[in-house]
């Protein structure tokens, strides 16, 4: 579903029923302007400084991430915070704790991520750590300007069939990086990145990406 965020109505939309939701105008330009001077002062790894996620994800640029200060944080959950995820995420039996992980993401011109589906979190985690089940994946844009020829797609697929242990992946969605919009889907689904053409020059696709998470 796509829907401009003043025309959606979260009590009734089901995860269940349209797994794949785009929201138009989800920030203002006050509200973007506010987390881009966040970003200004964010502490950022690279991703050739992130060891395991780069062996998870080569040739795939060389993005950057930063944690989001309290404040942001404060406002972007209370934003995204809608009953069709609460409904959603609730849905799953057994739950023993919710957890949430979201952080900033900067991709220049060469930038990209390579299909998965979220369910390989294997390169983060400790030696016998059991970690949180991934049930919503959520990206929101918080650039200014992005022009068609300068890339950076979210690519969704749909998988048909198992080809030798290797999944046949046909592309449902392009979801093109409009400033202040946000899209949320189920996961596990594969997904990439498209990359960050170079006629982007010095633009950046400025973004928050993370998940919603159940424990059980």
């Amino acid at each position: 579903m796509r829907a401009h965020v003043r025309e959606f109505d979260a009590s009734t939309f089901s995860f269940r029923r349209d797994p794949i939701l785009v929201l138009d105008g989800f920030w203002s330009k006050e509200e973007r302007a506010q987390f881009q001077e966040a970003m200004k002062r964010g502490r950022w790894t690279a991703l050739r400084d992130m060891p395991e996620t780069s062996r998870a994800f080569p040739g795939c640029g060389n993005w950057g991430k930063a944690q989001i200060a309290p404040t942001e944080a404060s406002l972007f959950m209370s934003r995204v915070a809608m009953p069709c995820i609460a409904s959603y995420v609730e849905s799953f039996p057994g739950i023993v704790k919710r957890h949430v992980s979201f952080a900033y993401y900067s991709y220049a011109a060469g930038d990209c991520l390579s299909t998965h589906d979220d369910t390989d979190q294997g390169y983060g985690a400790q030696p016998g750590q059991a970690l949180p089940a991934r049930r919503l994946a959520l990206v929101t844009y918080l650039h200014d300007r992005w022009e068609p020829d300068w890339g950076g797609e979210l690519i969704v697929y749909q998988k048909r069939s198992t080809r030798d242990g290797q999944p046949s992946l046909e592309a449902t969605h392009c979801i093109a990086p409009e400033p202040g919009s946000l899209v949320i889907f189920s996961v596990p689904r594969f997904h990439r990145v498209a990359r960050v053409d170079a006629l982007a020059g010095e633009n950046r696709r400025l973004s928050i990406a993370g998940w919603f998470m159940t424990e059980s």
